[in-house]
């Protein structure tokens, strides 16, 4: 017999079989990929659909001007005019303190953005759930567990009859029974893929009710700043007004205690009597009375200041400083878009998006939900069969499932969430609203200060002047000492109340650029001045 034909033909017939399995295997996979294409393109499309509200901004009505940049009524606007406000507020603001012409108040500022840890905290909210975002979009992709492990066991085998001679004289034998014992090393690998396709749209609806609430943390940060830049300004801006008044109060300190010395020596002298004397040392102390409240209220504004910019009182002063407390010119003109700056509505608005993205993942809840998972392991007695010739098995399956009864569960739900979506519609229209008061009313208190602001300095420096006169002739003999204590009180309040209102302009200047979300837009240009005509 040949033994070379017969290898030969065992050959073909083994490289037959290989060829069929592997045309076989080959058309098996073609197929299974076929069924993977087609069902991934089933669940893309089904994966386009969303469930639930797209989101439409809500709409407010917008005068075209503000009735207080003129003092008057401004014509209201038809309903069917209203028209949805766009937030702005990543519109770069840039350093509008800086238009107060003060360095000290500068740097300040400065400090105060990079130290504020109010700021450092919305930021780090901020950035918290930018994470919760990365979290949610993470749902819409597979997920995949890997696991492997070593298992080394001994387990008794069966017995073994080993026969051995005892050795006597006698020549007989005996038979001993001893067990062996089998020892086996498993290694195994383990995967498992899990995939739930968001045919409805709830991870989607999900990720855009997140993100909406980043971005409306992200706006928290400019709410946060420009609060806390504003109150800066107007701490400063206080704290300079009691400076001044600080001034004032001790020069009439020193003016009472000559003015003391002198009645002294006019009782002495038999000219005055001893109630003149006791009248000028209770002006006297009243007035060093207001001196040190004055030095308290101060302080407290230093205080105030030193935590704004993340700092310990103990390691901040402010050197005493005498300003010129006018506010810097207003437009006259005010557009209503610049509302639209604001962070706290850009804030509002945001979490309107939120609600409207969150009826539809309450909404979603009624579909039923499609779970893919597949499951393949392998194992060997050593790592290198583990990897190259493993015992593999695996598994495919689909589920899917369906709430039928809940008792109302997700009915409450939904509307849970629409009535939580109207909720938030009227928070945005009244922080809308608030924010149109705060302008009219600052640019009315600006308007109505400067025009009061005139009058006191006028008053002031007339009882300046009355009281000077009235000192004169009580010295030359002529007024009682009680006409220079009427005087003296006149021209304390006079000028008291001529810093305060120079200190409130400042502060409603500064409260108007917060209402209008951090300063005037550059490229509007301030009204032209009017030239006096001569003749």
């Amino acid at each position: 017999m040949d033994t070379h034909n017969l290898y030969s033909q065992g050959e073909r017939k083994f490289n037959l079989i290989k060829y069929y399995q592997k045309s076989h295997i080959t058309s098996i996979q073609h197929f299974l990929l076929k069924k993977y294409v087609l069902l991934t393109l089933v669940l893309s499309l089904l994966s386009s659909c969303m469930v639930g509200p797209n989101y439409v901004p809500p709409k407010l009505v917008v005068p075209p001007q503000f009735k207080e940049a003129k003092g008057k009524k401004v014509l209201e606007a038809k309903r069917k005019n209203w028209k949805p406000i766009k937030p702005q507020d990543d519109i770069e603001r840039g350093q509008w303190w800086k238009v107060f012409n003060d360095p000290v108040l500068n740097e300040l500022e400065e400090q105060l953005y990079h130290y504020n840890q109010s700021i450092v905290s919305a930021e780090a909210n901020f950035s918290q759930s930018l994470a919760i975002v990365d979290q949610a979009r993470a749902s819409l992709y597979p997920t995949l567990v890997g696991a492997g492990s070593v298992f080394r066991q001994r387990q008794a085998g069966g017995s073994t009859t080993i026969i051995s001679s005892s050795g006597s004289s006698e020549g007989t034998a005996t038979t001993n029974i001893v067990p062996v014992a089998n020892t086996t090393t498993i290694y195994t690998g383990f995967l498992n893929a899990n995939w739930e396709p968001d045919i409805w749209g709830l991870v989607r609806r999900t990720i855009e009710a997140n993100l909406s609430l980043a971005e409306s943390n992200e706006a928290l940060i400019g709410v946060t700043r420009l609060s806390a830049q504003g109150a800066l300004a107007q701490y400063y801006f206080e704290l300079r007004a009691l400076d001044k008044s600080q001034k004032y109060l001790d020069e009439t300190v020193i003016a009472y205690q000559k003015l003391l010395q002198f009645t002294r020596n006019q009782y002495t002298s038999g000219v005055a009597s001893r109630a003149d004397v006791v009248q000028a040392q209770i002006q006297l102390e009243t007035a060093q009375t207001s001196a040190i409240n004055n030095g308290i209220l101060r302080g407290q504004y230093e205080h105030a200041i030193a935590v704004l910019m993340g700092r310990p009182p103990a390691y901040f002063s402010l050197k005493p400083a005498i300003l010129k407390l006018k506010p810097p010119p207003i437009p006259l003109q005010v557009p209503s878009e610049w509302l639209e700056r604001r962070p706290d509505i850009a804030q509002a608005e945001r979490l309107v998006q939120q609600a409207s993205a969150l009826i539809g993942v309450a909404v979603a809840a009624y579909f039923p939900t499609l779970t893919l998972t597949g499951t393949t392991s392998a194992a060997g007695h050593s790592f290198h069969q583990l990897i190259h010739k493993p015992s593999i098995s695996w598994s495919a399956g689909m589920q899917l499932a369906e709430t039928i009864l809940d008792g109302g569960y997700r009915a409450a739900g939904v509307r849970a969430a629409k009535e939580q979506y109207v909720a938030q519609v009227a928070n945005y229209r009244q922080v809308v609203l608030n924010a149109f008061q705060d302008v009219e009313d600052n640019l009315i208190s600006l308007r109505l200060l400067e025009k009061q602001s005139i009058v006191q300095d006028k008053q002031a420096a007339d009882a300046i002047y009355a009281l000077k006169l009235t000192k004169n002739q009580y010295k030359a003999g002529t007024l009682p000492y009680a006409n220079i204590l009427t005087a003296q009180i006149s021209a304390l309040a006079a000028e008291q109340a001529a810093t305060q209102i120079d200190g409130l302009q400042m502060a409603s200047a500064v409260s108007l650029i917060k209402a209008l979300g951090g300063g005037w837009v550059a490229n509007v240009a301030l009204p032209p001045k009017v030239k006096n005509k001569k003749g």
